[in-house]
């Protein structure tokens, strides 16, 4: 941008000054016309209907107009000067009798008037005085078109500037969730297990947030909540997170830390703040009864509350060395017996709520080819679906 919006415009100088004289007395014109025309382009009309037609062929800087005159007055015609044009400046030539409507034409926005018999030095001032405004007005209306000028630039400026920084913050946010991912397949790949688990718990949380209504800042906390519970597990020695046997008392002390190493590990990352919660969090129950802290009822975070009922479908429905997974009709009659006790009961309903054939869908695909959450913007709103990573095909609807 070249021109700053504090610039000042200069008032325009030096140019010939465009007058139209309108009188229904000759002698009057040819008297206001030897006056002014010598410094002046001037042009002279004997009536109010002859006028309007010179001021539709073209405009005019100054009009000096008789108020009383046969057909049109002088006040009609101030009305169409001002709709033809409102940077031309009207004086209006009044008789001493009939100063009452030169007061009149002033308040319907004329700029000055005259009387008959009249000075030629007081008209003269008249004129100087008007021609001046006029520039100022001209003057004014070029500098509105500039700052119009600038402001159209800078909008488009900004716009593309705007447009540039979504694209970036998309594409740091697709990296950060790249990155999450990833960081939850390293953790699952120490035991096989859980492969799939965090994909899975992912896919059922969404779909209970879906159900529960919430937001689309809130579904992207859960996500990063679900992918991220076990990190803590990183402080975990192998020893006991891959111990075949059952734990002692010892060992599931430490297997429950954990939880306090997963909240350590994301402590400070301003963007995972909400999904911290859930990390910290994921262990406790309903009534009470969960560790590390014992929470119960709305002291436990929503995120939790919702993970802990997609955690428990995942753990039944999947095969162990030890057991073959349960039927997700088993799961939904596990959940509704503790319900209020290991899980909250909206949650819990939510669950109930949708076809148990939807929850088989979901295990399906994230299982067999992988979960992707992929964001697709319509308007302003994120909307997120379940996809599979080959075919790009449709999981289980829309997740909002």
């Amino acid at each position: 941008m070249t021109a700053s919006i504090l610039t000042p415009l200069s008032l325009p100088s030096h140019r010939t000054i465009k007058i139209l004289i309108i009188d229904d007395e000759p002698n009057v014109l040819s008297v206001l016309y030897s006056l002014l025309s010598p410094s002046h382009e001037c042009k002279t009309a004997g009536s109010a209907i002859e006028a309007l037609e010179y001021l539709k062929e073209e405009s005019y800087d100054l009009v000096l107009s008789d108020i009383m005159m046969p057909g049109m007055t002088g006040l009609e015609l101030l009305a169409e000067i001002t709709r033809l044009s409102r940077e031309t400046v009207v004086i209006m030539i009044s008789g001493n009798l009939n100063i009452q409507s030169a007061i009149e034409a002033m308040r319907r926005g004329a700029f000055d008037y005259v009387t008959k018999p009249f000075n030629l030095s007081d008209v003269e001032t008249a004129v100087a005085r008007a021609i001046r405004h006029q520039s100022l007005l001209k003057a004014n209306q070029q500098y509105e078109q500039h700052l119009e000028q600038l402001i159209g630039v800078r909008t488009n400026e900004l716009t593309i500037a705007n447009t540039n920084l979504n694209t970036t913050l998309e594409k740091l946010y697709m990296n950060y969730r790249a990155t999450l991912h990833a960081l939850a397949a390293a953790l699952e790949a120490r035991d096989v297990e859980t492969k799939g688990h965090s994909e899975r718990v992912v896919a059922y949380c969404l779909r209970l947030g879906k159900e529960i209504g919430l937001t689309d800042r809130q579904l992207i906390t859960l996500e990063h909540g679900a992918l991220l519970h076990d990190i803590g597990k990183i402080g975990v020695p192998d020893g006991i997170l891959l111990k075949r046997g059952a734990l002692t008392e010892d060992e599931w002390t430490h297997m429950r830390r954990h939880v306090e190493y997963g909240a350590q590990i994301l402590r400070g990352i301003d963007f995972l703040e909400g999904a911290t919660q859930i990390v910290s969090q994921h262990h406790e129950r309903y009534d009470g009864s969960g560790y590390p802290h014992r929470m119960e009822g709305d002291q436990i975070c929503l995120g939790a509350r919702i993970f802990a009922v997609a955690d428990a479908v995942d753990a039944m429905t999947s095969d162990r060395p030890y057991r073959a997974g349960r039927s997700f009709d088993d799961a939904a009659d596990e959940l509704i017996r503790c319900s209020g006790a290991h899980f909250d009961p909206t949650v819990v309903q939510a669950f109930a709520q949708v076809p148990l054939d939807s929850w088989r869908e979901l295990r399906h695909l994230s299982t067999v080819t992988g979960y992707v959450m992929k964001e697709q913007k319509t308007g302003a709103e994120i909307q997120y679906s379940a996809l599979a990573v080959t075919g790009d095909r449709l999981a289980s609807g829309w997740i909002r």
